[in-house]
């Protein structure tokens, strides 16, 4: 069997060591012990982006991705948008953008040059609380996958983002019928009814780490919300 290679480390806010690793053409970054995402399960961080861009209705959307990651996410959504369309993207990690720009970049393509995309080195809860005051900086799509879900597993600073008082800010910061989209590696229960108690409409969905919906796909399932703001 191929052996895993450690490629590089890099410290997230809490002091927490993050570690890239790869075998052959995988690859994986783990935290603590914990695979927080792997390049052969990219389906459900898919999905998250479709699903959620399915359901914008302007020619000229704004969205804003919470975590780079391996860049599944970001290139789905430049796959469906159109040309008057505007990413930004949150990373509070600098190393992980260097690994996109680096060992990563066959995985992230041309995503990062795409002059759709503006990448921000800094904590997406600072670029929602900013648009929360802000109307004109105000979005029609905020994408999170940051964490493992609504736990704040890498960082319990992200616990800030999906309370009470961190829902009521990412609502502020839609616009009229935006979209919050949420992918978790499993379901809470006690995030629908927060998300709910929030002002937002929600709809649970579960999909597949490998991609696809419905009984027919194998594999781990994962749990994205969609909750659109009235």
């Amino acid at each position: 069997m191929i052996p895993w290679i450690h490629i590089d480390s890099a410290r997230v806010p809490d002091g927490s060591e993050l570690k890239l690793m790869r075998r052959g053409d995988e690859y994986s970054i783990k935290l603590a012990g914990n695979e927080l995402m792997n390049s052969r399960l990219s389906g459900s961080e898919q999905a998250l982006a479709t699903l959620t861009c399915a359901r914008l209705t302007t020619p000229k959307p704004r969205l804003l991705i919470g975590g780079l990651g391996m860049g599944f996410t970001l290139r789905a959504a430049l796959e469906v948008l159109g040309p008057l369309a505007h990413i930004d993207v949150a990373e509070i990690v600098p190393q992980v953008v260097a690994w996109a720009r680096g060992p990563m970049a066959e995985l992230h393509g041309n995503s990062l040059s795409d002059p759709r995309v503006h990448v921000v080195e800094a904590d997406v809860g600072a670029l929602i609380a900013q648009a929360a005051v802000q109307p004109d900086m105000a979005y029609d799509a905020i994408l999170l996958d940051v964490d493992n879900g609504p736990d704040g597993l890498s960082r319990p600073g992200n616990d800030r983002l999906y309370d009470h008082a961190g829902l009521g800010r990412t609502h502020a910061a839609l616009r009229p019928r935006g979209v919050l989209a949420v992918w978790s590696s499993a379901p809470d229960r006690n995030f629908s009814k927060r998300l709910r108690q929030a002002g937002f409409a929600v709809d649970e969905q579960s999909v597949r780490a490998h991609g696809g919906r419905g009984s027919k796909s194998g594999g781990a399932k994962h749990t994205i919300w969609l909750a659109t703001r009235d």
